[in-house]
């Protein structure tokens, strides 16, 4: 395996909406290159990017794959990513350690949902973008009139930088061609071949049509260059020379989005696409500095510190050329659990030079790390090399500490490159295992899962002491359960989770709680006087101590108030916890022998339990911010869908994008809400959702829980 320098790497996302055709273009890309015998396909499991048993199984990407190419003396390394909102957390990743998204189309639907969130990443990554309009081979994209629609309305989303760098040759045969409004030549091509075009006479029928966008191609590319526009106008054209050097410089910029076409299916048009990426796409080493916080060293100056000295082990903000000569630092962008090689940690060489054997240190967690052998990756398959050079892209295997998001290099040079952020997630379910084994096995296999999946959550809610699982939706939950099964061999149910209700009182209060009892010896004596209130959301239990003269003695207070927090902890109504309150103990009496703080423990709780009778307990319930995002088709029956689950609606925007909504919903109602907005929308609508605020149950649903619920029983014998 060849090693390249940053100049000559290319590293790129491949992004879209969900059944664009991603998997199976890579699977193209790689044939025509020759770094495989034959085009893997998406349906056996034999696309290299697609060796994830569940991808194969439900026919989606859900987790980044990474792939290459070596083309004409680069090599272009690829991310597959997923399409499917609910794994859109993975392609926002993908977007710190590339430098371009290829934004892949689908012919027959345009842009869609999806396409315009992952454009918003790519924009908000700064990064370069290049759409590629894939199976234009489908019967129904073979339309003139259709494709220019189409790239109309990816102008009117993105702007009038979408423009054409090639058309597509399209006639009675079907899609077998293209040509290139660079050099104005054309390429045929055998479908279901090699990949691999002939060059060829540019059709008479398309000939005014790509003199035409040739035209335009070349006056955008030389706007804002007064050399170019000179000549342009002098000449009706660039020299290809120029116009090469300053496409590239246009697509670098983001003062071009060159549309390609392609299918991936059949196999046309991947040789030049590859070329494109080549040409135009920005190397590794072009890339600007990466921000990063680097650790300060003891120095003199104006800065920060105290008198003028920045104190060390104080963080800054540095900026890391992609260069050789830097010191070496790897951000790890993914983490992959294989059942041969064990835990596989994929990288970049943001600066420095990475060589094999050499022991690295993990800056995020404070360990050394030995990286003995080192890989790149073609899918699943692991292929050994001997160094990696700043931009490009690796792996390395067995590492002990190291997990995605972390950062390591030169122990001496310090620094942090801050991970993706990854979006709350929006479903939990309760989860148990089916048997006793199971059960022995559920946590390590989890825990191995959430290693490969930051979205992913496993903790014990404290309230219901049930074990739970959060994910980005139904899907992703599902996948998450299956994959225990298949790798791991664990059985687990699912069960929707409590919702933890709350209980609170809407009016104040006062009563007495008295604890008395006599036997054999000493007896039990407390006495105090409650006072209850309510207070504003939030605020949780707050105990006051109004005492005076003596009427209770100072050593005995705690005990009142822990009687209290007990049993606002297990609940009046239903047995939720009780907040949003303040008790105030104001007065009391007690026995010089026979009090003690377990009689004013006691004493408390009684008088705790008198008091919510009397102040109007009532039940809170927890209430969801949730933000919908949809075509615009959609709008009314998500409003409609949200009224009948006591949604609120906040706002509604509309944009090129859709239409996005607003709305407050209680948590019991939208459980599994992703299903149905998959329902509602064909696939087209994601979500977002965190929890906001409780608010007061009503009347009629508080009836139906209370009756479900078990009345807690306190335990009133001496402890």
């Amino acid at each position: 395996m060849k090693n390249y320098l940053g100049r000559d790497v290319r590293n790129i996302a491949v992004v879209g909406h969900a059944h664009s055709g991603k998997t199976t273009l890579i699977a193209a890309l790689l044939q025509a290159a020759k770094m495989t015998a034959t085009q893997g396909l998406v349906d056996d499991g034999s696309a290299v990017t697609a060796y994830d048993e569940e991808d194969v199984a439900r026919r989606t990407t859900m987790a980044n794959a990474a792939a290459f190419v070596e083309w004409n003396g680069v090599k272009i390394n690829l991310l597959d990513t997923p399409g499917f909102h609910m794994f859109l957390h993975e392609t926002r990743a993908a977007m710190l350690p590339v430098e371009a998204a290829l934004v892949v189309v689908n012919a027959q639907t345009g842009a869609e949902a999806v396409t315009d969130r992952v454009w918003k990443y790519a924009a908000e990554g700064n990064l370069p973008r290049v759409l590629v309009v894939n199976q234009v081979d489908h019967p129904k994209a073979d339309s003139r009139q259709g494709r220019q629609q189409m790239i109309e309305q990816m102008q009117e989303r993105w702007g009038r930088q979408v423009v054409q760098v090639q058309l597509p040759i399209v006639d009675e045969k079907g899609f077998h061609g293209v040509v290139d409004l660079v050099t104005m030549k054309a390429f045929q091509y055998e479908p279901d071949g090699n990949g691999r075009g002939e060059e060829i006479k540019i059709p008479e029928a398309v000939q005014a049509d790509a003199k035409a966008a040739h035209e335009a191609l070349v006056e955008l590319v030389a706007e804002g260059k007064d050399e170019l526009m000179e000549e342009f106008f002098n000449s009706g054209t660039l020299v290809e020379e120029h116009l090469t050097a300053a496409l590239h410089e246009a697509v670098r910029e983001d003062n071009i989005f060159p549309v390609l076409y392609a299918s991936g299916l059949r196999n046309v048009g991947t040789d030049r696409l590859l070329e494109f990426l080549k040409a135009y796409a920005p190397a590794a080493t072009e890339r600007e500095p990466v921000a990063a916080r680097g650790r300060i060293q003891t120095t003199a100056g104006n800065g920060g510190g105290v008198n003028g000295v920045a104190a060390e082990g104080q963080d800054e903000i540095v900026m890391r050329a992609v260069d050789d000569k830097a010191p070496l630092a790897l951000y790890v962008y993914k983490t992959m659990t294989d059942p041969f090689t064990g835990r596989v940690t994929f990288f970049k060489v943001i600066s420095g030079k990475m060589t094999a054997g050499a022991t690295v240190q993990n800056y995020t967690r404070s360990e050394p790390e030995s990286l003995g052998h080192l890989y790149v990756m073609q899918g699943r398959k692991p292929m050994e090399v001997s160094e990696l050079h700043a931009g490009d892209l690796g792996a390395a295997v067995k590492l002990r500490e190291t997990l995605t998001g972390d950062t390591l290099g030169d122990k001496a040079n310090e620094l942090f490159i801050e991970p993706v952020s990854m979006p709350e997630p929006a479903m939990t379910y309760a989860i148990e295992p089916k048997t006793r084994g199971d059960e022995d096995k559920l946590a390590p296999a989890l825990h191995k899962l959430m290693e490969e999946d930051p979205m992913l959550r496993f903790y014990r809610d404290p309230q219901t002491n049930d074990f739970l699982v959060s994910g980005a939706g139904q899907p992703h939950i599902e996948a998450l359960v299956s994959k225990l099964k298949r790798r791991y061999h664990t059985n687990v149910i699912l069960h929707e989770p409590k919702v933890p209700y709350r209980e609170t009182v809407r009016a104040k209060a006062e009563a007495q709680g008295r604890h008395k009892k006599q036997s054999g010896g000493h007896g039990q004596f407390g006495d105090c006087k409650l006072r209850i209130e309510p207070q504003p959301r939030g605020t949780g239990v707050v105990f006051a101590n109004e005492i005076f003269g003596g009427a209770i003695p100072r050593q005995y207070v705690p005990a009142v108030e822990k009687g209290v927090r007990e049993s606002a902890a297990r609940g009046y109504l239903a047995g939720y916890p009780v907040v949003d309150i303040k008790v105030t103990v104001f007065d009391g009496s007690y026995h010089d022998v026979d009090s003690s703080e377990m009689a004013f423990k006691i004493a408390a709780r009684t008088g705790f339990r008198k008091c919510m009778e009397l102040a109007k307990p009532s039940l809170l319930e927890p209430i969801m911010k949730i933000e919908i995002e949809a075509p615009d088709d959609f709008a009314g029956a998500l409003m409609g869908d949200l009224t009948s689950r006591r949604g609120r609606v906040q706002g509604m925007e509309s944009g090129g994008a859709g239409t996005m909504i607003r709305a407050e919903v209680p948590m019991s109602e939208i459980l599994t809400y992703g299903t149905t907005l998959t329902a509602i929308t064909q696939g087209r609508g994601s979500f977002r959702i965190e929890m906001d605020h409780y608010d007061l149950v009503p009347q009629l649903i508080a009836e139906k829980i209370l009756a479900a619920a078990k009345q807690p029983v306190e335990d009133e014998a001496e402890e």
